[in-house]
Formats: C-alpha cells, sequence, structure tokens
C-alpha cells in the first residue's frame, strides 16, 4: 500500500483527501503544521507528498527547499489556490512533480498520483540499470583520436563555452556530450536532452520554450520548456541540423539574450543554460543551402568536436568487442564469450557504415546466437549484413564530387600504407609522388599510425 502525506492549513481539505485517496486503496497521513510535516518525512518513507504553497506559519515553497536540502526522496505534488507562473515555475525548479490547482478534482488528482508513482518507478529503473550496466557510457578507445577527444573533453568542460559536436550516425556524440556535462562545474545540476529530429517541426517550439494553457489546439495546460527545466544545468541539443529556421531564430535569441517566452506568453524568462549540440549534417554546405543560420551556427561552434567514423579508428574495434561482449554476456547472464583473433580481424575489416551502434549489434547478435565460448571466423558467415563495396559506400557518404574524390583518395593512401607496413618511402615510389607529397596528404587527411 502506497503511503501519502498532505500538508496543507485547511483542514476541510485534509479531512477530504484523506477520505478520497484511502478509498482509492492509499494509506495516507495529514498535519496542518509545515513543520511538524517535515518531521514525518524524516521519519516515515512517503511515495507522494501533496503540499499547499499558501500557509501561515511557512510558505510551502521554503518547506520544499527544506525537503531538497535534506535530500529526502519523495515524489512532490503542489496543491494551489494561487496556481501561477512563478509558482509553477519555482516548484518544477525545486523539483516539484505537478501543479494542482484549487479547488480540487478527484480524478485529477488521481491521474497526477499514477502518474508520479510511474515516473518514480522509471527513476529507480534508470538508477538500477545504470548500476547494472556500469561503465556503459563510456568512451572506448585507445586510438590517437580518441586520445584527443578525450583530452578536449577535460580541457573544455570546466568551462562555461557551447560546444558543436559533429559525426556520422553511430559514432558517439551523445556518449561525448554527457561526458562532458559528467565533468563539469554543472554536473550535480539535470542535462536536459532534445532530440531536434524526432520532433515535428509546429512542436518544437513548444518543446523547447514551453507553452501557456489555451495558447494553441491541444495545449489544454501549461507546460514548462525543456530550456526552462534545464535551467542551471545543460542543455543538449541533438541533430540541430534538422531544426527549423524558425526555432533556429528562437535558439539564437535564447542564446544571445539568455532569455526566454513560453509559445502563447509575453512574460521574459531568465535562463542559465549551457549548450551542447550535435549533428550528423555538413552545417557550413547547410548554410550554403539557406536552411541552417549562419549566425546561430559561430555561436554553437566555439569549441567543436570532430568524432571519427569507426572505420577510421579500427583499432579501437577489438576494445569496442571485448567491451560489448562482457556487457551483453553479463546482461544475458551467459558465461563470459571471447572473440578468436580470426573473428576480430574479420569484423576489423568491414566497413561500418552505421558506427560504433552498428558493431554493437552485430555483436549482440553473435553473442546470443552463437552458444560456444569462442566465437570463430566461420561463426559469423550467416550473422554479419551483406556490404556494398567500399566504392559504393563512399560515393553515398559524399555530399560532392570534390568530397568523394577526397573519401577516396584518403581510402587508398590509407590502403597502400598499411599493405607497405607504413614504409613512407616505398608507399611514394608506388604512388608516384614524393615523399613530401605523402606526408602533405597524410596531414591533409589526419591519416596517422598508432
Amino acid at each position: 500500500m502506497k503511503s501519502i502525506l498532505v500538508i496543507d492549513d485547511e483542514l476541510p481539505i485534509c479531512e477530504w483527501m484523506k477520505d478520497a485517496l484511502e478509498y482509492e486503496g492509499y494509506y495516507v497521513e495529514y498535519t496542518q503544521d509545515p513543520l511538524e510535516g517535515l518531521h514525518k518525512l524524516s521519519l516515515t518513507d512517503y511515495a507522494i507528498l501533496f503540499l499547499d504553497i499558501q500557509m501561515p506559519d511557512m510558505n510551502g515553497l521554503d518547506l520544499l527547499k527544506k525537503i531538497r536540502e535534506k535530500n529526502i526522496d519523495i515524489m512532490v505534488l503542489i496543491i494551489t489556490a494561487h496556481g501561477n507562473i512563478e509558482n509553477a515555475v519555482a516548484a518544477t525548479k525545486l523539483g516539484a512533480f505537478d501543479l494542482i490547482e484549487k479547488p480540487l478534482d478527484r480524478e485529477k488528482i488521481l491521474v497526477s498520483i499514477r502518474n508520479a508513482l510511474e515516473q518514480q518507478k522509471l527513476l529507480k529503473e534508470n538508477i538500477e540499470l545504470k548500476k547494472t550496466l556500469h561503465g556503459a557510457e563510456n568512451i572506448i578507445g585507445e586510438s590517437k583520436v580518441i586520445k584527443n577527444i578525450l583530452a578536449t573533453i577535460e580541457r573544455v568542460a570546466k568551462t562555461e563555452s557551447r560546444v558543436l559536436i559533429t559525426g556520422e550516425n553511430g559514432t558517439g556524440k551523445e556518449l561525448v556530450a554527457k561526458a562532458i556535462h559528467r565533468l563539469s562545474n554543472r554536473a550535480d545540476k539535470p542535462m536536459i536532452e532534445v532530440n531536434c529530429a524526432a520532433i515535428p517541426s509546429e512542436l518544437i517550439e513548444s518543446e523547447l520554450f514551453g507553452h501557456e494553457r489555451g495558447s494553441f489546439t491541444g495545449a489544454v495546460k501549461q507546460r514548462i520548456g525543456k530550456f526552462e527545466l534545464a535551467d542551471e544545468g545543460t542543455l543538449f541539443l541533438d541533430e540541430i541540423g534538422d531544426m527549423s529556421l524558425h526555432a533556429q531564430s528562437k535558439v539564437l535569441r535564447a542564446i544571445e539574450e539568455e532569455v526566454i517566452e513560453r509559445v502563447g506568453g509575453s512574460e521574459q524568462i531568465k535562463i542559465n543554460v549551457r549548450i551542447l549540440a550535435a549533428t550528423n549534417k555538413n552545417l557550413q554546405q547547410a548554410i550554403e543551402e539557406k536552411s541552417f543560420r549562419e549566425d546561430l551556427f559561430h555561436r554553437l561552434n566555439v569549441l567543436p568536436i570532430h568524432v571519427p567514423p569507426l572505420r577510421e579508428r579500427r583499432e579501437d574495434i577489438p576494445l569496442l568487442i571485448e567491451h560489448f561482449t562482457d556487457d551483453i554476456c553479463k546482461k544475458n547472464k551467459f558465461p563470459i564469450k571471447k572473440f578468436s583473433s580470426e573473428a576480430i580481424l574479420k569484423l576489423q575489416s568491414m566497413h561500418w557504415k552505421g558506427n560504433v551502434r552498428e558493431l554493437r549489434n552485430i555483436v549482440e547478435r553473435i553473442v546470443i546466437m552463437i552458444s560456444s565460448d569462442e566465437i570463430k571466423e566461420e561463426d559469423l558467415t550467416d550473422l554479419l549484413p551483406q556490404t556494398k563495396t567500399e566504392v559504393e559506400d563512399i560515393i553515398n557518404l559524399s555530399n560532392s564530387f570534390q568530397e568523394f574524390k577526397e573519401k577516396a583518395e584518403r581510402s587508398f593512401i590509407l590502403k597502400q600504407l598499411e599493405a607497405n607496413n607504413w614504409n613512407i618511402s616505398k608507399t611514394a615510389e608506388i604512388l608516384g609522388i614524393q615523399r613530401s607529397h605523402l606526408y602533405n596528404k597524410m596531414k591533409k587527411y589526419e591519416i596517422d599510425k598508432e
């Protein structure tokens, strides 16, 4: 039976809520004294707290601050006859789950309780999942490029500067953003994520800035946007290249002025947010095509971090395979399995258009489908995807003829270097160019031997 505490200075409301909620199977206690309520919270593990804002001895928001200072883990539902914007924002920032206006409606209260309990369950499951998958969000790799990215993360994390993370789908841009937040001075505040590509253009503004009740069809209640929820923390705008131009202009204003307005509202709300953004698109090309604002690009691109595709850091593939295998075996309670050196070489030779995400999916498929403790090259035959030729992949990944030529040249030079055991003189001779010319090409295409 879930326990509920009601703190409200009006005795009739306390008694009505006790009768109504106990009829629904909840155990309910109440008090009209905020300090007595705080004492009860320190002694009893309640699931839900209904807290009035306007009380004579102590403001409900002040009591909520004390609850948070004591790290009391409870879902708080604010009840008030003064349900204005200020109270809603202040209560949300202090961690309140919902705001319910008087006169109280029984059905609305029951819906709020169910939603709060569901949210509480999800939060606990998320905590347990993170404990089970300890280290699952680490950036795995020993290649020079990954070491450089990790060093860059350490340098930029403690700053307040905006970071633009670029790279193909599946390379781990979100992991970079999470690592920056985790090492930042805002680590104890929330990191709020928005996938700009997953939200319809007509709803993106409401998602980012919130909306007022009645501001558009379907806006039946006030909504707090992601910018406000991320106040004093970090806002991660994933796939920013897919955001509409109109929403881009509002994001630019929020960055420049550090204020926002909810959709349908006129109040200017001050915000303190660090923005991290990520994209798989070529934003310079998008600027030329008039689909991305150049001024916003320069605002976001203060500290750029490029995450390379997996095919450009093949030396990390054995470490990733081992990490994913151990993770999958533990999660499914399998005996720990190993890939043979031949099987690893086979996986290293693949192009991995879907990058680290695709590699993990394939490793999971193999680990589940192969019952033996050692996975050999011949076990992979029917479990690997049918891949296109490298030339076809380069064509598909190129946005212009010039980009295709550069990708093809890089691939050809890299293969020749590997075939000649990275002997620069011999490779230059085979290519028919000067050693200095080859060195310049290697520098241009960031070709390095670990």
